[in-house]
């Protein structure tokens, strides 16, 4: 189960942007190599200070902000 409180937010770590807990590894930087196809082994080397479970928080972290920027509740037929 992904934890959002792998995520945080401090005005002395870049600038409060979010980052992993005890890294200085932005969130936005991992769900913008995910969104260009990275895949999980690449980023974790890419970034060794995150685990799996960091990459699960920033997927589920996504997932809730589309949640509210949807404008509908249910997918439109076709």
């Amino acid at each position: 189960m992904a934890s959002f409180s792998l995520i945080v937010r401090d005005p002395r770590i870049c600038g409060g942007e979010p980052v992993f807990k005890g890294t200085r590894v932005p969130l936005r930087t991992v769900l913008a190599s995910l969104a260009e196809g990275g895949d999980e082994t690449t980023i974790l080397r890419e970034y060794p200070t995150l685990t799996k479970d960091h990459l699960g928080a920033a997927i589920a972290f996504a997932a809730a902000a589309a949640v509210d920027d949807m404008p509908y509740r249910g997918v439109p037929s076709v």
